[in-house]
């Protein structure tokens, strides 16, 4: 789940991008700019390559519309990344994989691009943009307006309570709790409604807790919905968040 906004200031050339994520450390891999060139931002299964590759073509006098054509021809993964750039000029561009989870979109206005994934619902792109453009104030004000008008429209805020009924999990699941684990699993899955990412999440845990059984159980109800989250699930061991246990991976992948 994350929302971003990419936008050139008119009246100064200055660039900004903002970002809110559920994922940790998104700094280093969805916000780049460069003053006089451009701002780019990459996410969903997001390649952070676009970032530097795309400042360099807008550095070179690509316009941002051909150098995120480029960028998303030569991709073999593209139907999952979601990108937008705005170049020194203020031409947007965006790019929002047909694989990307839904809700997901992205919306264009004058020098602006905002996007969004995994959200409950498909109008959050619509409400940042309306925030960005009726703000008041320096460009990183608009920027904020546009991320307050994301979570005021539900963007991270049901996702936060239900992830704070994990975090409360698997505390419990590592201090052998497991009943209190389950109750504190079964309150984040119920704070998401039909949004399989607490389910997902929670089995994870399970799973690097010993728990196979149960973590079977939740991952079959992610993996039903999509396929993205089996391929999360491969992509965790490298990313330190998941044993690098490839028979545990498969067991679980072949969750039904």
């Amino acid at each position: 789940m994350t929302y971003s906004i990419v936008a050139r200031d008119p009246e100064t050339g200055q660039f900004g991008v903002a970002v809110q994520s559920h994922f940790f450390s998104v700094g280093p891999i969805v916000p780049w700019a460069e003053a006089g060139v451009g701002a780019v931002a990459t996410q969903a299964f997001a390649e952070a390559s676009y970032g530097p590759r795309g400042l360099e073509m807008m550095r070179g006098g690509t316009p941002a519309g051909r150098a995120l054509g480029v960028l998303v021809f030569s991709d073999k993964e593209a139907e999952r990344r979601q990108v937008a750039m705005v170049d020194a000029l203020g031409h947007v561009a965006a790019h929002t994989g047909e694989r990307c989870i839904p809700e997901a979109g992205d919306r264009q206005g004058d020098g602006v691009s905002v996007q969004a994934n995994m959200m409950l619902k498909p109008t959050v792109p619509d409400a940042m943009l309306a925030a960005y453009e009726s703000a008041t104030g320096d460009l990183a004000e608009r920027l904020l307006a546009a991320l307050d008008a994301a979570e005021a429209d539900g963007g991270l805020t049901v996702m936060r309570r239900a992830y704070d009924a994990v975090e409360r999990a698997e505390q419990a699941a590592l201090e052998g709790d497991m009943e209190t684990a389950a109750a504190e699993y079964a309150k984040a899955e119920a704070g998401v409604g039909d949004n399989v990412e607490a389910s997902f999440w929670a089995g994870v845990s399970l799973a690097a807790a010993g728990q196979e059984e149960q973590a079977r159980a939740l991952l079959a109800k992610s993996f039903a919905r999509h396929e993205g989250w089996k391929e999360l699930l491969r992509r965790l061991p490298a990313a330190g968040m998941f044993p690098d246990d490839s028979a545990l991976i498969e067991r679980l992948l072949a969750a039904d």
